[in-house]
């Protein structure tokens, strides 16, 4: 006997990448390093461990559902109105939302493949038709989306740049999908390396002033190390702003989670130094993996993906998990033969190419 939806018979869970403590547990390790979910190798700032101790005392209490303090912070920074913006339980909540809020029973919803497997999962967990559109050089082909969209198309996302690809759509691509689609439709950007992208990484911005039916998201989980808290944030018009608020929960957000984030905003300089020291570190490891003749994907992110040729991902993923480190092996992604690593610090990237290099001459 079955007691869930229909729907629900055929979606595959998501499977994140395996905890530390889980790995040292199974495997008996003592030493584990991570470089599997795309965090930060680095923990949150003094400053930013003051502004949750401060706030611990506070936690009997609901957190401000609005978030007042953090949503004004974020405005400033981004010239624009706090009416302009929502928070989220980490940036993938808003997806969620979106999908709740803006897509009826038979209409549908476009996706890369392969790219964030959330969009898809959520979709058909809302009991939505989902229709794939095939990356062209591990980039998306907008040409082959605009070809995709129907009557019932009603969202369409897009991560910018993209995961698990690292690969980025620059400004006038995206002005002139914008300009050629339905203004019926809803472009939601999940835009959550944007931090790590060079400079014609696109003003998105921009794009809001002008009124398109857009929505983007950012988080503070990759290059302000808050995974652990889960707090991300969408900007939009404010009417569709206020359609996400009608599918929120009223306390999605802890009140630590935002003291934490409102703490990061304040340390502009140290998300700078981040950024250069994880770009120099990707150097790095691309020399490393050329060095070892593999083919690779150039990133505008915090992660790689490596395509290991004929030899096999999940034998290369078993063998570095019995050494002590964690990486993504991408079957799940359609992609065979490939992994996708996080750049750690260089202690941990010296020890990850090392520990690959033997496990390609197992």
């Amino acid at each position: 006997m079955t007691f869930e939806r229909k729907h629900l018979k055929n979606i595959k869970n998501y499977q994140p990448g395996k905890p530390i403590e889980e790995v040292k547990r199974d495997l008996g390790l003592r030493q584990v390093i991570k470089l599997a979910s795309n965090e930060s190798p680095f923990p949150p700032s003094k400053a930013t461990r003051k502004a949750l101790i401060e706030n611990i005392c506070r936690v009997n209490r609901y957190p401000d559902s609005q978030g007042y303090y953090l949503k004004r912070k974020l405005a400033a920074n981004l010239k624009v109105k706090p009416g302009n913006i929502i928070l989220g339980n980490g940036s993938d909540e808003l997806i969620v939302l979106a999908l709740r809020a803006f897509v009826d029973p038979g209409q549908e919803v476009i996706v890369g493949n392969p790219t964030f497997l959330i969009y898809e999962i959520q979709a058909k967990a809302c009991g939505l038709r989902v229709v794939r559109s095939r990356l062209k050089d591990f980039r998306y082909d907008l040409d082959d989306i605009k070809r995709k969209i129907t009557k019932k198309t009603k969202l369409i996302f897009i991560a910018n740049p993209d995961n698990p690809n690292g690969t980025y759509l620059k400004h006038e691509e995206i002005q002139s999908f914008l300009k050629a689609i339905p203004r019926k439709v809803i472009v939601f950007f999940d835009e959550a390396y944007c931090e790590f992208s060079p400079e014609d990484f696109p003003k998105s911005i921009n794009f809001l002033k002008q009124g398109y039916n857009m929505i983007f998201t950012r988080t503070f989980s990759k290059v302000f190390g808050l995974a652990g808290l889960r707090i991300g944030y969408g900007i939009a018009k404010p009417e569709l702003i206020r359609s996400l608020d009608k599918v929120r929960e009223p306390f999605n957000v802890n009140s630590l989670a935002q003291a934490a984030a409102c703490s990061c905003l304040n340390q502009k300089n140290q998300a700078r130094q981040t950024v250069r020291y994880i770009n120099k570190e990707k150097y790095f490891f691309y020399e490393g993996l050329g060095n070892l003749n593999l083919r690779f994907v150039k990133s505008a992110t915090n992660f790689i993906l490596v395509d290991l040729g004929r030899i096999s991902s999940k034998a290369v993923f078993s063998r570095l998990l019995k050494k002590g480190i964690i990486v993504r092996e991408m079957s799940s992604w359609g992609f065979k033969n490939f992994i996708r690593v996080t750049v750690g610090t260089h202690s941990q990237n010296r020890r990850f190419l090392k520990a690959l290099s033997l496990s390609l001459n197992h």
